[in-house]
């Protein structure tokens, strides 16, 4: 138990952080010009048995994590800090929290991919 003394988990959070702060500036526009903008304008015309066919592929993985897993632990380090900004928290409760929040989102994404 003694080697466990000195460790930290913040750079996990801080790969997560950057991660997902890379998704939320690229991917999360991307999606939200496709499927908000261009697919309703009839720009792009895809079917829902299409998207249905793709999202069950290795790229639909890879999709759920970069647009929904990876931004969650982005929100929950910077709601964490903030509330250490804030004096509101900032301990091992928080991050607990935080953390804890955004791991119960992304399994379940990633459980509903794996179900449907």
């Amino acid at each position: 138990m003694s080697r466990l003394r000195g460790l930290h988990f913040e750079p996990l959070w801080w790969s997560l952080f950057s991660a997902g702060g890379v998704c939320f500036a690229v991917f999360v526009p991307a999606v939200a010009l496709v499927f908000g903008v261009l697919v309703p304008l009839g720009v792009i015309e895809v079917s829902f048995v299409e998207l249905v066919g793709w999202y069950q592929g290795i790229w639909g993985l890879i999709f759920t994590g970069a647009v929904l897993c990876l931004p969650a632990f982005h929100a929950a380090h910077r709601i964490r800090h903030g509330l250490h900004d804030l004096k509101l928290g900032g301990g091992s409760t928080s991050a607990f929290i935080c953390y804890g929040v955004a791991a119960v989102f992304s399994f379940t994404a990633l459980w509903a991919w794996f179900t449907f």
